[in-house]
């Protein structure tokens, strides 16, 4: 399974959306959403959560995301140490997004998840799909609330 997601928040934070292709095989599957107001952080994340929700049963995932975020707190392993620090940086500080990682963190468990970072607007035809769905539903009716998201975070 191939994985690509993206996330955008017009503003930053202001109206936000992830998206994400999913390909197995000749089969491709797109997904997104939208949310009223939010961080482009945030909705990286997302656009790997639910990305990884979709799949039924445990498998093998390749993720490609152009977040840095997204991809160092995994292949770096920031989360465990957040984790070990009681959900505090190394600065520490509360870390931000905790709502998402937390739920992030089962999904990993459950499929042997590989990140790899592309660089964003160059010419990827998955990450630019990604990024036009993802700013097609930051600006569509229908965004709800990024339940998690604080203005003062």
């Amino acid at each position: 399974m191939t994985i690509y997601t993206d996330g955008s928040s017009l503003g930053n934070p202001g109206p936000g959306g992830w998206a994400a292709i999913l390909v197995w095989g000749d089969r491709k599957k797109e997904i997104s959403k939208g949310y009223l107001e939010t961080t482009n952080n945030r909705m990286e994340i997302r656009g790997v959560i639910h990305a990884l929700t979709e799949l039924s049963r445990p498998c093998t995932v390749h993720v490609h995301t152009d977040s840095r975020y997204v991809c160092d707190a995994i292949t770096k392993r920031w989360i465990a140490g957040w984790v070990r620090n009681g959900w505090l940086t190394s600065a520490k500080k509360p870390v931000k997004n905790r709502d998402l990682w937390e739920r992030l963190i089962p999904l990993l468990k459950k499929h042997k998840v590989h990140f790899h970072w592309i660089k964003a607007h160059d010419g990827h035809p998955e990450n630019e799909r990604c990024d036009e769905l993802a700013k097609n539903a930051a600006k569509a009716p229908g965004r709800v609330a990024d339940e998690g998201y604080r203005a003062d975070s």
